[in-house]
């Protein structure tokens, strides 16, 4: 635990119109967790990408087991003992996953030929040491699980013999108990003598496995301490620069007519016989674990299955059929998948911002009113609080928690009356979770109806009126908050009655 694995000393990153890294120091040992902490668009994936040689810093030095290094591209980083695993896998779903785990190293014969059997008994030893035993080396990727997927990545990482592995937000994407299993692995590989950095938006799991923290605030490094001498109050203070008390806000207690009523909906192979209903200014919870089929429930909603059985209104009235029938009834959904789904990256915030809404604001049905267009940009990304120096830069830019942020803004400036909020605060801090459930809020006193699906216990239990629980396409159980509890929950989860 004494010897200094990596050292950044006053790294600085600029961007066109962005000091993204304001002279940034951290440190870790071997075999030492650090949980590298801050808001979304503190500068911890930008520190993270100059370590791993995507980014060349402006300034500032890198130390690696005590010698100075110069990362010049990402092959540099590996050479050097560093790995990182994104959010996003990067792995090619048609190739097994020993072809996954040496990619472009494969063992040879003479004249080039892949040794397989090699290959496969090198892919099976770093895969039993992430706890991977139970799968073949020659299962296709696209056969597995998001949690064993996540797994062949940390394998990836291990084949390179690294001895700095850089984790950000490994369980945003993994249900309860695969997360769990994931930290355990962190712990075992921290027992090998491996250094690594854990960011995460997930408090609970810093105070489970991790040894210090450092935090990141607006690019500036704000401090370290022992992750056993500090409080969860104390580290939200020190990423967010002030106290954040009663996360979740008071319930809306203006509930109204129903607004979204559900009739024995039904998706072959997907969903049976759904049936509820979402009143005006209410939020409706909906939890289950992977696979539970409320993802698919999000989608029908909106209109998605075009061969869907049963029948979705709002207000009495209007039934759809269609995502465009969705729309224009007042649907929204923001999608679980916000790079994927709910946003076009390549194209800029101001873009996102009016994506649903073209027809709406249209001259004529052709010409696009500018100053319209602006107003509408403007507001949102004020009320939102959208950190973007330029709404003309592309959506790709941002952090996730302001991705999420564009996302909703896109959404909410057409005055929806229901909005379907499919893990709303996923990857995204503290600081911006309060701000989303302080909108929720406010949206519902407006006379909003929500749909919340969340895998989050807390969320479910701090900003529901109502929880509905999912089981392989089903709704297994019902409760108004005041009977709701993490056990009843999870006991519908798992099909119990």
């Amino acid at each position: 635990m004494d010897t200094i694995a990596l050292k950044m000393e006053g790294i600085c990153k600029h961007f066109p119109g962005v000091k993204a890294l304001d002279r940034v120091d951290i440190e870790v040992r071997k075999g030492e967790i650090l949980a590298l902490l801050g808001e979304n668009g503190a500068g911890k994936s930008t520190l993270m990408k100059v370590l791993a040689g995507v980014h060349q810093p402006d300034a500032g030095s890198i130390y690696i087991n005590g010698s100075k290094a110069v990362i010049q591209g990402p092959r540099s980083s590996q050479a050097l003992g560093i790995s990182i695993i994104y959010q996003e896998f990067n792995l090619v779903p048609n190739l097994s996953v020993a072809e996954n785990i040496f990619l472009g190293r494969e063992p040879r014969r003479v004249r080039g030929v892949i040794d397989w059997k090699r290959l496969h008994q090198q892919a099976q030893a770093v895969m039993e040491r992430v706890g991977l035993k139970h799968v073949s080396p020659k299962t296709l990727v696209s056969e597995l699980g998001i949690a064993e997927q996540q797994l062949v990545e940390i394998a990836k990482a291990i084949s390179y013999a690294s001895e700095i592995i850089i984790m950000d937000e490994p369980t945003a994407v993994l249900n309860g108990e695969d997360a769990k299993q994931l930290l355990r692995i962190m712990l075992e590989l921290k027992k090998q003598g491996m250094a690594i950095i854990f960011i995460t938006h997930r408090l609970e799991e810093v105070e489970q496995i991790a040894d210090r923290i450092s935090v990141l605030r607006d690019g500036k490094y704000i401090g370290s301490a022992n992750a056993g001498e500090v409080t969860r109050d104390d580290i939200v203070k020190m990423m967010v620069g002030r106290d954040i008390t009663d996360l979740y806000p008071e319930r809306n207690e203006k509930l109204g007519q129903p607004v979204l009523t559900v009739e024995h909906l039904t998706v072959k192979g997907e969903l049976h016989d759904i049936n509820l209903t979402v009143r005006e200014g209410e939020i409706l919870g909906i939890g289950g674990l992977m696979g539970s089929g409320s993802t698919q429930l999000s989608k029908a909603l909106f209109g998605l299955y075009p061969n869907m059985q049963g029948t979705i209104t709002v207000n009495g009235q209007t039934r759809i059929r269609s995502p465009r029938e969705a729309i224009d009834a007042g649907i929204a959904l923001v999608s679980d998948d916000r790079k994927g789904e709910g946003l076009v990256l390549i194209m800029s915030v101001f873009e996102n911002l009016l994506l649903p809404s073209y027809r709406r604001i249209s001259a004529g049905g052709t010409l696009m009113q500018r100053a319209k267009q602006t107003s509408i940009v403007e507001k949102w990304v004020d009320l939102l609080k959208i950190k973007v120096h330029d709404p003309a830069v592309e959506a790709g830019t941002l952090s996730g928690g302001n991705q999420q942020k564009v996302v909703l803004g896109k959404w909410l400036q057409m005055n929806p009356k229901v909005l379907i909020l499919n893990e709303p605060t996923r990857g995204i801090d503290v600081g911006a979770k309060a701000e989303i459930y302080q909108l929720m809020k406010t949206l519902t006193e407006q006379g909003l109806a929500i749909v919340m699906i969340s895998s989050e216990m807390p969320e479910l239990l701090g900003m529901s009126h109502r929880i509905a629980v999912m089981h392989e396409g089903r709704i297994t159980g019902e409760m108004p908050i005041q009977e709701a509890t993490q056990e009843k929950i999870f006991l519908y989860a798992t099909g119990g009655k």
